[in-house]
């Protein structure tokens, strides 16, 4: 065995330095016509984002396909020859399906610099990254599974199987549409919405309960950012399924309201005049909406709702709660006895009737406590005179 080992190197050694010497002169080849091509070319031009994103695994590829035709060339009489040829072939393979990714997901980041976000053209530009991103995405499953389907059918089992299954293709095909109808149903979803666009990179939305922003489609599901940083993730199909609210859809201008209850005596017009104050000197209004509307009531105290416009989601956020917090300050100051009170009437003994607020005060100013206390006392003194 020793013997055929040292024949097989000897047998090797000429083809195998041959080769080792072509891929090595290949290999310095290359790098030096990329750093020639990368000095003389700017860094953000279409071909160079090409050339960088796949430069690596062109490499490869190139120095595996000198190889491959340096062993072609060698002697039919080398041992393991078949076997070093189809290894070779697999290795060529998946460097070329690595390349074409690469390729490939340069083209959502191209088509991305070529329409930048301008002034009122956020929406085109939001829509496109959308959709290139998702079908970008979709072209790397399908590469990836070319590149895979490529390389399994340089095995001769493996071609023997692929032949099995084409003639058995329909019973397969309703087996394989079972299994992978979560994964296919997700693919298709994120085709419609990528074609019907109801939302897109960085929307505002308002999902399950939370408010968040789009941060990522990827071919399957949809990462959302909460606003507190938290991520939501979300398969593309319950988007189709069911129903969202989209605060960014044709522009981020948003209604914000503010509800305040006090009571039936305090008026209307100073709220008003202090809800416009806060406004002006807001850096989040818009100067677009300014109402002030009494909107509900009921037996104690009335509503009171102030609508207010801001240009997104999160400034009208901020200019809610510093209103909100502005108006209480200013009643509190100013009017602290109208807030929410609860009224109630006393009879007494004597049948005079009192009307009694929640500070236990009546309409003659004198307190629940004194006049119980006389009532009392007249209780008393009826109940000696029946005696006597």
């Amino acid at each position: 065995m020793l013997e055929s080992l040292q024949a097989g190197l000897k047998a090797w050694l000429i083809p195998g330095l041959s080769a080792l010497l072509a891929v090595a002169a290949t290999y310095v080849i290359y790098r030096f016509t990329l750093a020639l091509v990368r000095h003389f070319s700017e860094s953000r031009t279409v071909p160079r984002l090409f050339l960088d994103a796949a430069a690596r695994a062109l490499g490869v590829a190139l120095s595996l396909l000198v190889l491959n035709g340096t062993l072609a060339a060698a002697p039919e009489d080398l041992p393991y020859l078949a076997a070093v040829r189809q290894m070779v072939t697999l290795l060529l393979i998946l460097s070329l399906t690595w390349a074409v990714v690469r390729l490939t997901s340069v083209i959502g980041e191209v088509i991305v610099l070529l329409n930048p976000v301008l002034e009122g053209q956020w929406q085109r530009a939001r829509k496109v990254e959308t959709q290139t991103r998702f079908l970008v995405r979709c072209l790397n499953i399908l590469v990836v599974i070319i590149g895979l389907g490529a390389a399994l059918m340089t095995f001769e089992p493996v071609q023997k199987l692929g032949a099995s299954l084409l003639a058995s293709a329909g019973v397969g095909g309703i087996i394989l549409g079972f299994a992978a109808r979560p994964v296919l149903s997700n693919l298709l979803a994120g085709m419609q919405i990528a074609l019907t666009q109801p939302f897109r990179i960085d929307d505002v939305l308002f999902v399950q309960g939370e408010w968040c922003w789009v941060e990522e489609v990827t071919a399957t599901y949809v990462v959302l950012r909460v606003w507190d940083l938290r991520r939501l993730i979300v398969p593309l199909q319950w988007f189709i399924e069911n129903p969202f609210q989209n605060w960014s859809r044709k522009n981020a201008d948003l209604l914000g309201t503010v509800f305040i209850w006090v009571d039936y005596t305090m008026p209307v017009e100073p709220l008003r005049q202090e809800f416009s104050r806060l406004l002006k000197v807001s850096p989040h209004w818009d100067g677009k909406v300014e109402l002030v509307q009494v909107t509900d009531s009921d037996e104690q105290a009335m509503q009171v709702r102030f609508l207010m416009s801001a240009p997104d989601s999160s400034r009208n956020w901020e200019l809610r709660c510093a209103v909100r917090e502005g108006l209480v300050t200013f009643i509190q100051q100013n009017y602290p006895a109208q807030l929410p009170r609860l009224r109630a009437r006393l009879v007494d003994s004597g049948g005079s009737v009192s009307e009694e607020s929640k500070d236990g005060e009546g309409a003659d100013g004198r307190s629940a406590e004194a006049r119980s206390a006389d009532g009392k006392r007249a209780d008393g003194k009826n109940a000696a005179e029946s005696s006597r």
